[in-house]
C-alpha cells in the first residue's frame, strides 16, 4: 500500500464505515475487510488513529479494525501475517506518544499494545516496559496517566499467559518492576489522601484514577509474579500495608460522603484492596497465613462490630464476608485427622484460626449474623409488595455469594456453623426459645427477627439434626404460625413453609405428611403471591423425597394440582412460570398415570405458553420438561396431544433453527418419550425423523439419545420406518462409522441389530451396505471384545433368520477377498467359536448357537469339520440358559417366553411403555424367546444323524469331547 494515496481513501472507508446508511456502510465494511490482508495498512491506520484531529468516531473504528488485526495477523504463522518490517514499524509507532486525549480510544490503545505485548514481550519488543516506565515517571498529567492505563493493561495480558516458561519471564519481570510499582502506588496513594484532607477534589480525584491504576498492577505482580511470595519481604510489606490502606480509604468514605464525584471510584478502590487479598489467599495459601491474623481481625472488626458503622458499604461486607468464609473453609489450613500426618504450615494456620474463633468472638458473629445481616432489609420488604415474583425468585444460586449480601451472608453462616456448630448450636437455640409462641402483627420488629432466626434453623437443617425435635416443633408450634391470616404474619407462613421445605429430607417423619399436605393445600390458596410461590416450591422438595408415597399424596392430588396451575396462569414472569412448570412437572412425575384425570387444563394452556414463550428459550425448555412427564403420565393417550407436540418436537430439534441451541436436549428427550408412548405410527410422527440426518452429522453428546430415538422407531413400526429411510440412515451410518469411537460404533451396530430383529428381511436389505464390514470383523478377529460381541450379534440374526441372504453375502465376500466360498464359511466358523466368550449377555449367547446349529444338517465337508466347535458353543450356551426343575429334575429353556402378560405393579412401579408392550410381544416371536434351545440342538443332531447314518455319525459325534457329549447327553435326556 503507497502510504501517501492509501491514507486518503483508507480514512474515506472508515468515513463512510461510520455512516447510520448502511448503503454507505455495507461497501465501506467490504472495502475495509479486503485491505486487513495488504501490506501497510496497519501503519494507516496507525497514523489515522494517532492523528488527534480527525473525527472521533473514524479514529475510534481504526483502532478497532487495528485490534482486530492482531487477533489475525499478527503471528508469524497466520495467513496473510504481517511482515516483520511493519511490525517492528507499528510497535515503534504505538509507544511514540502517550497524550490521547480521548478516554474511551487511550483505553483501547492500551488494550491494543497488551494484545501486541503478549505475542512480543520481552523478545521482540524489549523496550516497551523500560519506555511504560519512563513516561510513567514524567510530569506530565495526561501522559502519565495513559503510560500508567497502557502498564496496567500489558501487565494483567502478561500475568494470564500459563505456559512455565511465559510465567518465568514475567516473575523476571516482577522482580524487576516491583519496588517502583510500589514506589508508585504509595506516591499516589499518599497524593490523594493528602488532597482530599485539603478538601481539593479535583486533585484528590486524579490521584486516586491514578492509585486505582497503580493497585492494579500490583494486584497482577503480587499474586502472580513470584513463585515463594512469603519470601520477599517487598511483597508481604505491601500486604501488610494493605490493611492500614484500607482503613484510611474508609475514613475518607466517612470524610467525603455519598454525594461527592470520589465517593464511586473510592469504592471501587477498596474493593480492588479486598480481591488483592482475596486473590493472593486463593493463588499462595501457605504464604497467606502470616496474614491470617490481621484479615481476620479487620473483617470482623468492619463487620461484626460498631467500628463499621457509618464507613463501610454492602460490596466491601461482601468482600469481608468472603475473606473470613475463605479462610474457615481452606483445605490448607485444616490438619489431617491423624495428627501426626498434618503439615506444619496445615498446623500453624489451624492454630491461628483456634486462637482467633474464641467462644465469645463465635458468639457474637453467629448472633449478629442472623439478628442484623438476616434481617429482610426495607429494600426487600418494598420488593415483596410492589413486585412480588421478583422477590419470590431472586438469584441466590451459582456464584452469587460472591457478590450479593445476602446469598454472602448465607453462605458465611454456613459454613462458620458446620466448622464451629457445638459452639454455635447452643446460640441458635437460645434464639429460638426466645421466639416461641405466635409474635404480635403489629411488633415488626420482631416479625422480621423471627423470620431471620427461623431461615437460620433452615439452612442449618443438616447440623441441627441431633439437637432439633423437628416433628414435635411441626406439631406444636409451626402449625399454629402457618393458621395465623393477618397479612402482617405473611412474612411468618412463607418463612415457615420454607422452612418446613428445607427439614423435609433431614427429619420429618412419614406419618405427618398427609398433615403437610393439608398445609400446603391451604397455604396454595393463601392471599399473598410470595407466600403460594414458596410452599408450590416445598410442595416440589415434598414429593421429590425419597419417602414420598404416592398414596399419602393421592387424596390431595386433584385440588393441589388444580391450585399450581392456576398459580401457572397467575404469574407473570419468565423465571417464576418457569419455576410453577418445574414444580408441576416433579407432581406429574411422582405421580406418573395417576395424573390422567387432571390435566386437561394444563393441555390446553401450554400451546398458549408456548407462543408466548417464544423469545424466552429457558422457559421454553421447562415446558419441554413438564411435556415429557406429562406423555409419560398420559401414556398411549399421549397422542391426542400430537397437533401441539408433533410441532414442538420438529422446531427443538432442527438444526437449522437458532433455537436449538437451548431445546436440543429437551427436544430429543421429549422426542424419545413420545415415541416410547406412542399406541401406533402416523404420518406427522414419521416426517420429523427428517430432522435426524443433520442431528447425526453434529455427533454431539446427544447422539445417545439419537439413537435411542432410531430404535424406538423401528420398535414402533419397523416396515414403514425402513422403507422410508432405511437407506438414508445407513448413508448417515456409514459416515458415521469412519470418525466414532468403540463406543459409538457399538451403538450404531446395535441399531442395526434391533433393524435385522424387528424385520430381519427388509432389515438386511437396507442395512446391506453395513454387513461386508460385520462379515470382515468376524473373520479378522475384531480385536473390541463388544465390538466382536455384536458383530456376532448381528450375523446371528442374518444366518438364522434371512439364511438367502446370508448365503449372498457369503458369496460377495468370498469373491472380493478373491477365497472359495467354504473356506471362507470356515474361517468364520472357526472365529466365532473361538471368540465366544467376547459375548457376555445370554440372549447373543443362545443366539449364536442357534445361528450355527441352522447350518445343520450339512454334507458340506467344512461344516462337518467345524462340527466339534459347534456342538462346544451349543453345550456352552445350554449351560447358560438351561434352569433345572428341582420336582421333576429336568431342565428347561428360562428364556422361553409362551404368552403375555401384563405386570402386577405396585403403587411405587411405573407402568409399562407402549414400547416396552411392543418389545414383549416381538420377543414372543424372537427365535431366541421362541425356539426351545434343547429342542433345537435334538432335532439338528437328529436330522445331521438321519443323513449321514449311525455309523458316520457315531464317527463325527467322536471329534467332540468326551466330557462335552456327556453334558449334551444331560440335557437331552428327557427328549
Amino acid at each position: 500500500m503507497d502510504m501517501d494515496s492509501a491514507s486518503s481513501v483508507v480514512l474515506q472507508a472508515l468515513t463512510q464505515a461510520t455512516s447510520q446508511d448502511t448503503a454507505v456502510l455495507k461497501p465501506a465494511e467490504e472495502q475495509l475487510r479486503q485491505w486487513e490482508t495488504q501490506p501497510g495498512f496497519y501503519s494507516v491506520l496507525l497514523n489515522i488513529f494517532n492523528n488527534h484531529t480527525l473525527d472521533v468516531n473514524v479514529r475510534w473504528l481504526a483502532v478497532l479494525y487495528f485490534k482486530n488485526g492482531i487477533d489475525r495477523y499478527w503471528r508469524r504463522v497466520a495467513p496473510h501475517a504481517l511482515s516483520e518490517e511493519e511490525k517492528t514499524s507499528l510497535r515503534a509507532g504505538l509507544i511514540t506518544n502517550f497524550n490521547e486525549p480521548v478516554n474511551q480510544i487511550a483505553t483501547q490503545i492500551a488494550v491494543l499494545i497488551a494484545k501486541v505485548a503478549r505475542l512480543d514481550c520481552p523478545r521482540q519488543w524489549p523496550e516497551l516496559i523500560p519506555i511504560l516506565l519512563e513516561s510513567v515517571k514524567g510530569q506530565d498529567g495526561l501522559l502519565q496517566h495513559r503510560a500508567l492505563l497502557t502498564f496496567y493493561h500489558v501487565t494483567k495480558t502478561l500475568a494470564s499467559k500459563r505456559l512455565a516458561q511465559d510465567r518465568r519471564l514475567f516473575q523476571d519481570l516482577a522482580s524487576g518492576i516491583y519496588s517502583f510499582a510500589c514506589s508508585l502506588w504509595s506516591h499516589h496513594t499518599d497524593c490523594f489522601l493528602q488532597q482530599v484532607c485539603a478538601r481539593d477534589e479535583a486533585a484528590a480525584l486524579n490521584s486516586l484514577e491514578r492509585t486505582l491504576l497503580s493497585l492494579k498492577v500490583l494486584r497482577k505482580l503480587t499474586v502472580h509474579g513470584f513463585q515463594d511470595p512469603q519470601q520477599n519481604m517487598e511483597v508481604m510489606g505491601f500486604l501488610n500495608a494493605v490493611f492500614e490502606r484500607l482503613k484510611q480509604f474508609l475514613e475518607c468514605c466517612r470524610q467525603v460522603g455519598s454525594e461527592s464525584p470520589c465517593r464511586e471510584k473510592l469504592e471501587k478502590t477498596i474493593i480492588l484492596y479486598t480481591k488483592v487479598l482475596l486473590d493472593f489467599l486463593e493463588y499462595h495459601p501457605c504464604a497467606f497465613i502470616p496474614l491470617i491474623q490481621r484479615s481476620l481481625e479487620f473483617a470482623v472488626t468492619y463487620v461484626f462490630t460498631p467500628a463499621g458503622e457509618g464507613v463501610t458499604f454492602e460490596r466491601f461486607i461482601v468482600q469481608c464476608m468472603n475473606l473470613i468464609k475463605l479462610i474457615v473453609k481452606n483445605d490448607t489450613y485444616k490438619p489431617a485427622k491423624n495428627i501426626d500426618e498434618s503439615k506444619p504450615e496445615s498446623l500453624e494456620a489451624h492454630k491461628i484460626k483456634t486462637a482467633f474463633f474464641t467462644h465469645p468472638t463465635l458468639t457474637e458473629i453467629g448472633r449478629r449474623l442472623v439478628s442484623h445481616y438476616f434481617l429482610l432489609t426495607e429494600e426487600e420488604l418494598a420488593m415483596w409488595e410492589e413486585d412480588p415474583e421478583s422477590f419470590a425468585v431472586e438469584e441466590t444460586g451459582g456464584d452469587s455469594w460472591k457478590y450479593s449480601l445476602r446469598p454472602c451472608t448465607e453462605v458465611l453462616f454456613l459454613d462458620i456453623f458446620h466448622n464451629y456448630s457445638q459452639t454455635l448450636t447452643p446460640v441458635l437455640l437460645d434464639m429460638v426459645q426466645n421466639l416461641q409462641g405466635p409474635t404480635n402483627v403489629e411488633d415488626p420488629v420482631q416479625l422480621l427477627m423471627k423470620d431471620a432466626v427461623y431461615n437460620a434453623v433452615g439452612l442449618a437443617a443438616y447440623e441441627l439434626f441431633d439437637n432439633v425435635d423437628f416433628d414435635q416443633w411441626f406439631k406444636n408450634q409451626l402449625l399454629g404460625e402457618l393458621q395465623v391470616s393477618h397479612h402482617r404474619y405473611k412474612l411468618i407462613r412463607r418463612r415457615v413453609i420454607w422452612l418446613i421445605g428445607q427439614w423435609i429430607s433431614v427429619k420429618f417423619k412419614s406419618d405427618l405428611r398427609p398433615l403437610l399436605y393439608e398445609v400446603i393445600l391451604s397455604l396454595m390458596q393463601d392471599p399473598d403471591l410470595v407466600v403460594r410461590i414458596e410452599t408450590a416450591t416445598t410442595l416440589k422438595l415434598t414429593v421429590d423425597d425419597f419417602e414420598f408415597r404416592t398414596e399419602q399424596f393421592l387424596p390431595y392430588l386433584e385440588s393441589i394440582f388444580g391450585l399450581l396451575f392456576q398459580l401457572l396462569q397467575q404469574v407473570t414472569e419468565c423465571d417464576t412460570k418457569m419455576q410453577v412448570l418445574h414444580v408441576i412437572s416433579c407432581v406429574i412425575e411422582r405421580v406418573n398415570t395417576q395424573i390422567r384425570p387432571y390435566v386437561g387444563c394444563l393441555v390446553q394452556y401450554l400451546p398458549l405458553l408456548w407462543k408466548q414463550s417464544e423469545e424466552h428459550n429457558m422457559l421454553r425448555c421447562a415446558i419441554l420438561t413438564t411435556l415429557i412427564h406429562l406423555v409419560q403420565g398420559l401414556g398411549a393417550e399421549s397422542k391426542n396431544l400430537y397437533p401441539f407436540l408433533l410441532p414442538v418436537i420438529q422446531l427443538s430439534t432442527d438444526v437449522s433453527q437458532p433455537p436449538h441451541v437451548y431445546l436440543l436436549e429437551d427436544g430429543l428427550e421429549l422426542w424419545l418419550v413420545t415415541l416410547e408412548n406412542s399406541p401406533a405410527i402416523t404420518p406427522e410422527l414419521l416426517r420429523i425423523f427428517q430432522n435426524m440426518s443433520a442431528l447425526l452429522e453434529l455427533s454431539s453428546e446427544n447422539l445417545r439419545t439419537c439413537f435411542q430415538i432410531i430404535n424406538a422407531y423401528l420398535y414402533l413400526s419397523a416396515t414403514e420406518f425402513l422403507q422410508n429411510y432405511g437407506e438414508s440412515l445407513c448413508r448417515s451410518f456409514c459416515d458415521l462409522l469412519k470418525d466414532i469411537t468403540n463406543e459409538g460404533q457399538v451403538q450404531v451396530l446395535k441399531v442395526v441389530e434391533i433393524a435385522l430383529k424387528v424385520s430381519p428381511i427388509l432389515g438386511a436389505h437396507m442395512f446391506q451396505p453395513l454387513l461386508p464390514a460385520v462379515f470382515r470383523g468376524i473373520v479378522d478377529g475384531e480385536r473390541y471384545p463388544v465390538v466382536m460381541s455384536t458383530y456376532l450379534g448381528i450375523m446371528g440374526r442374518v444366518l438364522l433368520q434371512n439364511f438367502s441372504f446370508f448365503s449372498s453375502l457369503l458369496s460377495q465376500m468370498a469373491s472380493e477377498c478373491n477365497q472359495e466360498i467354504d473356506h471362507l464359511l470356515g474361517s468364520m466358523i472357526e472365529m466365532w467359536v473361538d471368540r465366544m466368550d467376547n459375548i457376555t449377555q445370554p440372549e447373543r449367547r443362545k443366539l449364536s448357537s442357534l445361528a450355527l446349529l441352522s447350518l445343520l444338517p450339512s454334507d458340506n465337508s467344512v461344516i462337518q469339520d467345524k462340527f466339534c466347535g459347534i456342538i462346544n458353543i451349543s453345550v456352552e450356551a445350554l449351560h447358560d440358559v438351561m434352569t433345572e426343575d428341582p420336582e421333576t429334575a429336568t431342565f428347561k429353556d428360562c428364556m422361553l417366553m409362551i404368552h403375555f402378560e401384563e405386570p402386577k405393579l405396585s403403587d411405587e412401579e411405573e407402568p409399562p411403555t407402549e414400547q416396552d408392550k411392543r418389545k414383549k410381544l416381538l420377543a414372543l416371536e424372537d427365535p431366541v424367546h421362541s425356539v426351545s434351545l434343547q429342542q433345537f440342538v435334538y432335532e439338528k443332531l437328529k436330522a445331521q444323524q438321519a443323513m449321514m447314518g449311525d455309523q458316520n455319525f457315531g464317527v463325527l459325534m467322536e471329534t467332540v469331547d468326551t466330557e462335552l457329549v456327556r453334558q449334551l447327553q444331560e440335557f437331552l435326556q428327557a427328549l
